[in-house]
């Protein structure tokens, strides 16, 4: 079944509130001859295409308002194309150095997963940090075929908490993924199951509310058609006190990129950007790495330890 033949409305994906208490956000733009196998690959050229978004009035989540099944979404990210290894390392070692603090020696000694591992780069990162148990799941055959060292430890599929007993991890980590996801209450439950008393799970979303997403409005790159729900600090928040995690800590995180992979991001007509691009690369700044805050959240929180009797 194709993508928009297989739509279907739904409620808020966080809170459960109904659609019909909602508040519009953006109308769908979606141009189906504009759909190919780079729409649901990481770090692509933004398309400027999403469905129709609403904003709960409960929680603040953005959300399609219509969204295909779960099924047909796996099937698009299995297909998709990859292409971005070297962003993937960056953004990697970014969320290491950020979550470094909040994993002690006690974390570290246990099992950890990614959801949506990509091509390993975060996986590679935990093993510098000690972790000596690492998986992970993603659904793109592509991205798993470019994991080199790692492919063994990646499973090419979507997210099954079925995979793993309860409470045998110590760390999950999903980052960049949730937006990605039909259910993402029902991914917060399942990790809490599957992480131990302590046990700490990590995401990193983007902030609709963020001032360059705000400014930027419809030609934010995170208006995409990837894009089932976007989060804020408030939807963090209600996702994970509805779903029993603690200690919740939520922060802006900087990431650092080449430079040509910032002008690939911004909301200039083709022909102009690909002149900045080649521009840049012909004088050597397009590999210049910079640092910016664009609007990405790193949130962490804590499954309780059961209190001694």
């Amino acid at each position: 079944m194709s993508l928009l033949d297989d739509l279907r409305g739904r409620d808020c994906p966080v809170c459960g509130a109904s659609q019909a208490g909602s508040a519009p956000f953006l109308s769908a733009s979606v141009d189906p001859a504009r759909i190919g196998s780079f729409s649901f690959a990481s770090r692509k050229r933004p398309e400027f295409m999403s469905f129709r978004l609403v904003r709960c009035l409960t929680c603040q989540t953005v959300y399609a308002a219509e969204a295909p099944s779960a099924e047909t979404l796996a099937d698009a990210y299995a297909a998709a194309d990859y292409d971005t290894s070297e962003e993937a390392d960056l953004a990697a070692q970014t969320y290491a150095r950020a979550l470094a603090p909040f994993l002690d020696a006690g974390i570290r000694d246990g099992a950890a997963l990614e959801i949506g591992a990509g091509t390993g780069s975060f996986l590679r990162e935990l093993q510098r940090l000690g972790f000596r148990h690492v998986t992970g799941v993603e659904p793109s055959s592509a991205a798993v075929a470019a994991a080199a060292d790692l492919r063994d430890r990646i499973r090419v599929g979507v997210f099954d908490p079925a995979d793993h007993a309860p409470e045998s991890l110590s760390f999950i980590g999903c980052f960049m993924t949730l937006e990605h996801v039909r259910d993402p209450l029902a991914l917060t439950r399942a990790a809490f199951s599957l992480l131990r008393p302590g046990g700490v799970l990590a995401f990193v979303t983007h902030d609709h509310r963020a001032p360059i997403n705000r400014l930027l409005g419809r030609r934010s790159p995170i208006i995409d058609i990837e894009h089932m729900q976007l989060f804020c600090h408030a939807s963090l928040h209600k996702l994970l006190a509805r779903t029993g995690f603690s200690e919740v800590a939520i922060t802006a995180i900087r990431n650092a990129y080449p430079l040509r992979y910032w002008l690939r991001l911004l909301p200039l007509p083709g022909a102009m950007k690909t002149a900045a691009i080649a521009g840049a690369d012909a004088t050597g700044l397009g590999r210049l790495r910079v640092g910016l805050n664009v609007g990405n959240l790193l949130t962490v929180a804590r499954k309780p330890v059961a209190p001694t009797p």
